[in-house]
């Protein structure tokens, strides 16, 4: 069933307003918000909220939609334990209406909190162990982990919820796709680039399930897309410069970039025209459309639509009114 969500960026806005949109959104008919996990912002005038302080609060004020985060990096400034319990309390407070997103991390909350950035290559073996310490203690069973990278001694999660918690992995690239597939329940990317870029994306994905002895065809396909429901293209450009322009530049989920002034600095090679092509900006609510619809017929099922303004609460009442109706019954 399609799946159609909203992206909180706690990059961007105060938390006491963040959780405002978060009840618009629900009321709005969105189905599931993704929170970003950030220690830093993309820029010196954005925000950085604790994401689980906030999803407490969203769970404690919203009865439907579910919530996630978009992304958690569980191995370095946090410890895998922490997470898994932090993951298990949420699901106790939502009812099978949260899920944990989890990727390798950028410097700017990795590098900048804990002086530690190692390669791309260290950072998912020690996702795949942080994975499967996560996993060990959502059991419920007493767990004594001897790792390479993360050690426990008769860890218990002594509050878990009745339900699995479902584990979603970010890739940007192929290669990341397959880790997914095997480790993951499903997939998180983002949008905005070629198509074919996506296919081989999911076809990676769908091969690592396989090898795994998962099926593919039961596990969510999650895309951020970039939008703006304006007749303000200017003003809702000029928003997501100012907020998310290092979010454009490929260096900055790689490189030791980790603070928001050198993201900043790098963001200034993004133009209108950049986020124009990896966006949908329009009051037109037929392109919008059209430009859900590419990602559906690519297979992904749930789309986190992510505005930056200029007016975050019209946005949300304008797609759940005039667009997110029209999506479901495409997928009819």
């Amino acid at each position: 069933m399609l799946q159609l969500g909203w992206k909180a960026g706690t990059e961007q806005y105060p938390p006491d307003e963040l959780l405002g949109y978060a009840i618009v959104a629900e009321e709005a008919g969105f189905d599931s918000i993704d929170a970003s996990d950030h220690f830093h912002p993309w820029s010196e005038s954005g925000q950085a909220c604790f994401v689980w302080s906030w999803l407490g609060a969203a769970a404690a004020r919203t009865r439907r939609i579910v919530l996630g985060t978009g992304v958690t990096c569980p191995i370095l400034r946090y410890h895998p334990a922490v997470i898994a319990q932090a993951a298990a309390t949420m699901a106790c407070m939502a009812p099978r209406r949260f899920y944990l997103g989890v990727g390798t991390g950028e410097a700017l909350n990795e590098y900048s909190s804990t002086g530690d950035w190692p390669g791309y290559k260290v950072r998912q073996e020690q996702m795949a162990e942080a994975i499967e310490l996560m996993r060990a203690l959502w059991t419920g069973e007493k767990v004594t982990h001897r790792g390479a990278y993360y050690q426990t001694r008769q860890a218990k999660l002594y509050t878990r919820p009745d339900e699995p918690i479902p584990l979603y992995i970010s890739a940007m690239v192929p290669n990341s796709a397959d880790f997914a597939g095997k480790h993951g329940d499903a997939l998180i990317t983002v949008g905005g680039a070629e198509p074919d870029k996506y296919r081989k994306i999911i076809e990676s994905f769908e091969a690592g399930a396989k090898d795994a002895g998962k099926h593919p065809s039961r596990m969510p396909r999650m895309v951020e897309l970039g939008v703006a429901y304006t007749e303000d293209a200017d003003a809702a450009i000029e928003h997501r410069k100012a907020y998310w322009a290092g979010t454009f530049v490929p260096a900055l989920f790689t490189e030791r970039i980790y603070t928001p002034a050198m993201s900043e600095e790098n963001g200034k090679v993004v133009g209108a025209d950049m986020i124009r092509q990896s966006t949908c900006i329009s009051a037109d609510p037929d392109e919008h459309i059209e430009f859900a619809r590419r990602y559906i017929d690519l297979g992904f099922d749930h789309l986190i639509f992510h505005c930056a303004g200029p007016d975050q609460r019209a946005f949300l009442e304008g797609y759940g009114r005039d667009v997110l109706p029209r999506l479901r019954e495409l997928a009819k």
